[in-house]
């Protein structure tokens, strides 16, 4: 039994002698992989997605947080979850379709449905699923009874690009060319060309709202416009924007505007509110309808009841009882993106909250990340498959507490290493 168990290791990592042994080269990637700086996964010695964390008993200033808005360094936001784990408890009890949700579930799903204008909200215990579970729904048939069937076999998706990678694995079952296709990043009229093709058939376009690595935002107006033009459906991923944009008199209104009009949204309440989970919304039949077509709700839990809790509560905090949360927040990301330009830096030119600069080959995003770190600074470098090839990117995350001293420290390394790393 060992030898079968010595045997079968050596082989995955290309070690096994003889003629006859596999061509695995999990070691010849695994080898590369730390060759180019990314042979060690971090991890925080308490919490994390904080302003500064402890890693390797170091004190880093974090630069990488997805929880930009600290939520959970509150009091009342912290006691919101605990008191509802207390109330609730910690176990989702399984899928929604066989053990139903919670209360919180339910407050948290209405909560997004005002917010957003929608009907019927359905919740997921991540983003990823989230956008898994719609397209499977909408690309695949099922049969219960005579009469009782749905058959999306003949739908066809029409990709941004750029979409996230969670949105393309959904759909990977899918043939490009036949019921896949694509259009230029953020550029309605290539999508109404491709439209123009696809005239007669069930069609559903996807794009995002604020894409995650460069910052841009959608002409959300004009791709709807198009959408309802050639009678497709449209889907708006926001994991990015979620409770940031969409007031008046907040950068990319008229965008967000526009995001309404859409069909289908799908929210994280990763960045915003720091907690992981995901919704979809829009018209009530339908989202009823892929709670069991997406099989995603039907074969995985929920979000925890104290998530659902705490992430109601975030959203009434953002949109009704603190809004200056949000909006002195997008103050500094704008002072510290000015900051940024000052330096002359090749920031992409979204002003967004994604601060972004071009770094260059993975090689060198590595080496620049292992002289932050050196530093005391945690800072994100995206290499292939989150970037293009050989096009690493800095994505800087202002985090609402970060201290003038935090942001100071930085322009100073970056100041430093501009010139090596000709940023």
């Amino acid at each position: 039994m060992t030898s079968t168990v010595d045997g079968s290791t050596a082989a995955l990592t290309g070690d096994a002698p003889g003629p006859a042994a596999p061509a695995w080269r999990f070691g010849e990637f695994a080898e590369g992989l730390r060759q180019i700086g990314l042979g060690h996964m971090p991890h925080t010695e308490g919490m994390s997605g904080i302003p500064e964390v402890m890693m390797g008993g170091r004190k880093l200033v974090n630069f990488a947080p997805v929880n930009f808005l600290n939520l959970h360094s509150r009091e009342d936001v912290m006691g919101v979850f605990t008191d509802a784990a207390r109330t609730y408890g910690l176990a989702t009890g399984g899928a929604r379709i066989s053990q139903g949700v919670t209360k919180p579930h339910v407050d948290m799903e209405a909560e997004l449905c005002r917010i957003l204008g929608k009907e019927r909200a359905v919740g997921y215990a991540t983003g990823l699923v989230a956008n898994i579970g719609f397209i499977h729904g909408m690309s695949k048939s099922i049969k219960w009874t005579d009469g009782l069937e749905m058959d999306h076999s003949d739908v066809v998706f029409v990709y941004d690009r750029e979409s996230h990678w969670s949105l393309w694995k959904a759909a990977d079952h899918l043939k490009y060319g036949e019921r896949l296709f694509s259009f230029k990043h953020n550029n309605a009229e290539d999508l109404e060309k491709v439209l123009q093709r696809l005239q007669g058939k069930r069609v559903v376009v996807v794009f995002e709202s604020v894409y995650s690595l460069d910052g841009s935002v959608a002409p959300m107006h004009d791709i709807v416009d198009v959408c309802e033009r050639y009678g497709a459906l449209s889907f708006v991923d926001d994991a990015n924007g979620f409770l940031v944009y969409g007031p008046a008199h907040r950068p990319f209104a008229e965008e967000y505007a526009g995001m309404l009009r859409s069909t289908f949204i799908m929210v994280s309440l990763k960045k915003a509110v720091g907690l992981e989970g995901g919704l979809i919304v829009g018209p009530s039949d339908p989202i009823f309808s892929l709670e069991l077509l997406g099989m995603t709700s039907a074969f995985t839990a929920q979000v925890q009841p104290p998530t659902a809790a705490t992430a109601a509560y975030a959203m009434r905090l953002l949109t009704q009882d603190e809004p200056k949360i949000v909006d002195n927040y997008l103050e500094r990301v704008e002072k510290f993106r000015g900051l940024l330009s000052e330096e002359g830096v090749r920031l992409y030119p979204t002003p967004s909250i994604m601060t972004s600069l071009h770094v260059g080959s993975e090689e060198k995003g590595m080496r620049l990340k292992a002289k932050f770190l050196e530093h005391g600074y945690r800072i994100p470098i995206y290499v292939f498959p989150a970037a293009k090839k050989n096009n690493s990117v800095m994505r800087l995350i202002l985090n609402a507490s970060h201290t003038d001293e935090h942001i100071d420290g930085f322009m100073t390394l970056l100041r430093k290493f501009k010139g090596e790393f000709d940023l």
